[in-house]
């Protein structure tokens, strides 16, 4: 789904648009009734975002037409509330992991509320987006060590920063660029500028002695890139020794698969990693050759896309091939209408906003 905002969007309705979303229901806006894709809940109340689907045009009457209207009735919200504690099971006995993704710690109490099974992607980007400088190791280790005893024991996803393309900090200095999404950024940014990417990493094996901390990285391209980043680990944990600072040795390591290069490397990386996790929103833009902030091309934004399909497919099965599991944390992995499809690749997790946890343990346990 497509919601296009125009100079239509009043403060009050888009305050109105906000509790839509917050309070987790369908909704009709003017006279088009239309379902909210529940991922943007974790980009508000700070953006509204345009998502990837089919398209709706919001609203382009008064406010005397706008209005908005409770479809889910409290017995469906009674059903959900039963699966709490259920297995995320097939009828045939397969079995997948439900993971919630976030953007904040505020956010944990969302996921505990709505049953994940662990964190699939924490956006460690806040910290550096909420700040007027470079955060310390000691206020990015107070976070991540709060996150991974809240979760207590479940496994804690954390994405190292992914700033540049869309998300700019000032103080980073980075220069404008003409094409941002294939340009500075995420890795690209950490392997070159080490004395911030070694911050992170610090702070987050420190974490790791208090919880099921994982660390997943943004933006891989080639097996070189991952071998770079181990060896700048194994730097960070000889200090930690060094310095007698207690941290996990055997934290998993994955990669996000976001690219098609790592799509056609993903045998290889499969190999240096612990792990997978499949960004489809990116994993769409670069395999259509779409920018997807941009509105004019929605037309052609199409994430049910067979070659986006095959790339996640090809990626689940050298996975698999190298013994190791992947994940969806992007969009898509709160599509029900593919859900049945991704079960069938065999994709070992789904990792989608709190609010969809439940619903997608519906879908799941009604899948043959």
């Amino acid at each position: 789904m497509v919601i296009k905002f125009g100079k239509w969007l009043t403060r009050h309705k888009a305050v109105v648009l906000i509790i839509a979303f917050l309070v987790l229901i369908p909704a009709t806006i003017g006279y088009v009734s239309t379902r909210i894709n529940y991922d943007l809940l974790s980009y508000l109340p700070n953006s509204l975002e345009t998502v990837s689907g089919q398209d709706t045009m919001v609203d382009e009457f008064g406010m005397g037409a706008f209005s908005m209207i409770v479809v889910e009735d409290m017995e469906k919200k009674e059903l959900l509330e039963q699966l709490k504690g259920k297995e995320n099971v097939t009828k045939s006995g397969q079995k997948v992991n439900v993971y919630a993704n976030i953007g904040n710690l505020s956010d944990v109490g969302a996921v505990l509320q709505n049953d994940a099974g662990g964190i699939g992607l924490f956006r460690s980007e806040f910290l550096y987006l909420e700040s007027e400088t470079f955060p310390t190791e000691e206020q990015q280790f107070k976070v991540y060590k709060q996150v991974a005893e809240n979760m207590a024991g479940k496994r804690v996803i954390i994405r190292t920063l992914d700033i540049g393309a869309d998300k700019q900090v000032n103080y980073f200095g980075l220069d404008k660029e003409e094409n941002p999404a294939l340009g500075y950024r995420a890795i690209r940014i950490c392997l070159t500028r080490p004395e911030i990417f070694k911050t992170q990493l610090r702070a987050l094996y420190r974490a790791s002695a208090y919880g099921q901390i994982a660390i997943m990285f943004p933006m891989i391209i080639s097996v070189k890139e991952v071998k770079q980043i181990k060896a700048i680990i194994e730097e960070v944990k000889e200090e930690l020794r060094e310095a007698q600072i207690p941290f996990r040795e055997d934290v998993e390591l994955g990669i996000m698969i976001e690219t098609p290069a790592a799509v056609m490397m993903s045998r290889e990386l499969a190999k240096e990693v612990d792990f997978f996790s499949v960004g489809t929103n990116d994993l769409t833009q670069y395999t259509l050759a779409i920018d997807r902030q941009n509105q004019k091309l929605d037309a052609f934004y199409d994430p049910h896309h067979p070659a986006v399909l095959a790339m996640i497919r090809m990626a689940a099965e050298n996975a698999h091939a190298e013994g190791k599991w992947i994940g969806i944390c992007g969009e898509l992995g709160a599509d029900l209408e593919l859900t049945e499809e991704f079960l069938a690749m065999g994709l070992d997790e789904l990792s989608v906003s709190p609010a969809m946890v439940l619903p997608l343990r519906k879908k799941i346990r009604e899948s043959k």
